[in-house]
């Protein structure tokens, strides 16, 4: 028995030696999987003119852009291969969006009409006219059945997405709509405008609800919370306004911008605000205490757009700087910057599942970014 010993404990070292193997493999892949979004999959080219919006489908596997060029070109998201151009406006895209279950996209367009499109089989579904000016804004319902278009004609049109008829004009505002956005049961829609005013409507009767007034210059941009408790507004003001969506009474004024508030979003747990102004930063606020948590300082340009990651914990923001910068939400540091674009970067937009983030330039390229949000 002795004898045997040394084999013995060979064999003993030479498994232990497998399991440590073995175990630095499963290491050594997990990071690799956990790779932050540091590397460039792909430039997507062919658009003849700047890339004014990029839009994910609801699935990430699919990603729209809409162009000066008339055109709204569908990629794929994994490869970056072009998929289709959608062509038939006759002047710029402003807005895209798709419909909850990915099906049908709509266009905004400066030739004061709204398309819509299969997704699937890429054919024009309808034409839908009736504004006076630009289609500046288009967003849908959450249950996909009505579209919202806001237009420098004062006006939002509401659409039925199915039969695509006119549903309801609403009218009030003096001067051009910037912005609407639907409340997450879709009760509401809130328009912001450039008089300087938000207006709640009920998308259901098409009735205005009350009109929010405070904001000394344009409101650029709206949004709900997740919990559609809370609205938060955007303007030139270089504040961001906070209502409560039910009583429609002011909340609080985030002051602290230098210059015009240009981009704000809730992140998924509408605790955090982020919000990307004219003097170069990103203020990060806490939507129930309404207190600045922070300033993230880094773009030598404007900040055109910000999107927070699925996962709430990174948020990003693109910029006049031709960079796109992620942050930490939770720490506030700067995690990377992307480079690359050749212009102003006017949007940033994570995939459902936070692996890829879409940039769209006024370079006239969407590139697509790849990894884990997350170092």
């Amino acid at each position: 028995m002795k004898e045997q010993q040394p084999a013995e404990t060979e064999k003993r070292s030479s498994a232990r030696l497998r399991y440590c193997l073995a175990g630095l493999a499963i290491l050594l892949l997990a990071s690799a999987c956990d790779a932050p979004i540091r590397q460039e999959l792909a430039t997507l080219k062919g658009h003849a003119d700047r890339v004014f919006s990029d839009v994910l489908s609801p699935d990430g596997k699919t990603l729209a852009s809409g162009s000066g060029d008339n055109i709204v070109k569908l990629w794929d998201a994994q490869t970056g291969r072009e998929l289709a151009a959608l062509k038939g406006h006759i002047s710029f895209v402003s807005s895209v969006a798709f419909s909850p279950d990915g099906k049908t996209l709509a266009l905004g367009s400066y030739d004061k009409t709204v398309k819509l499109w299969d997704a699937q089989t890429r054919q024009e579904l309808a034409t839908l006219k009736g504004h006076d000016d630009i289609v500046w804004s288009v967003a849908f319902s959450p249950d996909g059945k009505t579209l919202a278009s806001a237009s420098y004609d004062k006006t939002v049109k509401l659409w039925d997405a199915q039969t695509r008829q006119e549903l309801a004009t609403l009218k009030g505002h003096d001067d051009n709509v910037s912005s609407v956005a639907f409340s997450p049961d879709g009760k509401t829609l809130a328009s912001g405008s450039w008089d300087y005013t938000v207006k709640l409507w009920d998308a259901q009767t098409r009735q205005e609800l009350a009109t929010l007034k405070g904001h000394a210059l344009f409101v650029w941009a709206v949004a709900f919370s997740p919990d559609g408790k809370t609205l938060a507004s955007a303007s030139y003001d270089k504040t961001v306004k906070l209502w409560d969506a039910r009583t429609r009474q002011e909340l609080a004024t985030l002051k602290g911008h230098g210059l015009s508030v240009l981009s704000i979003a809730f992140s998924p747990d509408g605790r955090t605000l982020a919000s990307g102004g004219g003097d170069k930063t990103v203020k990060l606020w806490d939507a129930q205490t309404r207190q600045e948590l922070a300033t993230l300082k880094g773009h030598a340009d404007r900040v055109f757009s910000v999107a927070f990651s699925p996962d709430g914990k990174t948020l990003a923001s693109g910029s006049g700087d031709k960079t796109v910068k992620l942050w930490d939400a939770q720490t506030r540091q700067e995690l990377a910057t992307l480079e690359g674009h050749a212009a102003i970067v006017s949007s940033v937009a994570f995939s459902p599942d936070g692996k890829t983030l879409a940039s769209g330039s006024l370079d006239k390229t969407v590139k697509l970014w790849v990894g884990d949000a997350r170092q």
